[in-house]
């Protein structure tokens, strides 16, 4: 009478929060969670949540259920990644979390080449600014660069050290004079960043080992790479990027790249992950990937 992917929801319910963000998570729709959890709840007696127009929670039969049912749901899986490891072609789904700038970077080269060569798996990319525990979040991968990678996870490099760019388009600097220093920033028009916790992105530099933090001002602020790009092309202001996003635009004359000296390499992106016993052939084949993708940095 019940099944295991429903146990699964409420878990994920309970740990999101949100319908919505559960159904993202578990690859459902929203009216289909809705509708197991409805009938979970019908076959139980009991409800599990409580909600609002404004929120969801678990009751306190919903809490005992979850804090019951949680470890036995650790072991099943546990059993099946166990079967899992000996198939002979990976299948399954994989979910990574990362944010949207590494994930253009690494996409290609290790998603998408992992999709030719297991195209039986299916892998789930999620990108948000906030850092997020990939284990309690049900991730098996995530992605950040290596500074922020927590200490207890494994981590492998993936790409090669990175750079900022700070780019205007020739229309913005016709009959402009060319910042020399950063601090000749503070006499233009600068595209402005908004980090994900509504604070300002101070433009980071390096002078002789020492760091140069610049508070621009400019007409426009955006919380996605995308759209300052547009900007800067638009000759809104000048724009602050990682290299790998507007490579192509300096290459081709669209963006002309200024301060260049004091945008030193960054460390690298990394693909972390949890120590895990008889991991599925899938995470197995996607980590060896990794470290073949690593190896030819």
């Amino acid at each position: 009478m019940y099944k295991l992917t429903d146990f699964d929801a409420v878990l994920a319910i309970g740990r999101r929060g949100s319908f919505r963000a559960a159904a993202l998570d578990l690859g459902m729709s929203n009216s289909a969670l809705s509708n197991a959890i409805a009938k979970l709840e019908e076959q139980l007696g009991v409800r599990l949540f409580n909600r609002t127009t404004r929120s969801v929670s678990l009751t306190d039969a919903g809490r005992r259920f979850v804090d019951q049912v949680s470890p036995a749901l650790r072991d099943i899986h546990q059993a099946l990644d166990t079967v899992r490891s000996q198939q002979e072609t990976p299948r399954g789904t994989l979910r990574i979390n990362t944010f949207a700038t590494a994930g253009r970077e690494f996409l290609a080269p290790l998603v998408l080449e992992y999709l030719r060569r297991f195209p039986d798996v299916r892998v789930d990319v999620v990108t948000e600014g906030n850092l997020v525990d990939i284990v309690a979040e049900g991730f098996d991968f995530g992605v950040r660069s290596q500074p922020l990678v927590p200490s207890d996870m494994i981590a492998i490099p993936i790409g090669p050290l990175r750079r900022y760019a700070v780019v205007g388009s020739p229309a913005y600097f016709a009959g402009r004079s060319v910042p020399q220093v950063p601090s000749d920033l503070l006499g233009h028009a600068c595209i402005r960043t908004r980090l994900p916790n509504g604070g300002m992105f101070r433009w980071q530099f390096l002078s002789e080992g020492e760091p140069v933090q610049v508070d621009v001002h400019g007409p426009i602020t955006l919380d996605e790479a995308s759209l300052a790009r547009i900007a800067a092309l638009e000759g809104v202001g000048i724009g602050y990027f990682m290299e790998s996003d507007v490579r192509e635009d300096i290459e081709a004359g669209r963006l002309i790249r200024v301060l260049e000296d004091w945008t030193p390499p960054l460390s690298p992106l990394c693909l972390y992950y949890a120590s895990r016993r008889n991991p599925p052939a899938a995470f197995k084949v996607f980590v060896d990937l990794a470290r073949e993708l690593s190896r030819g940095r």
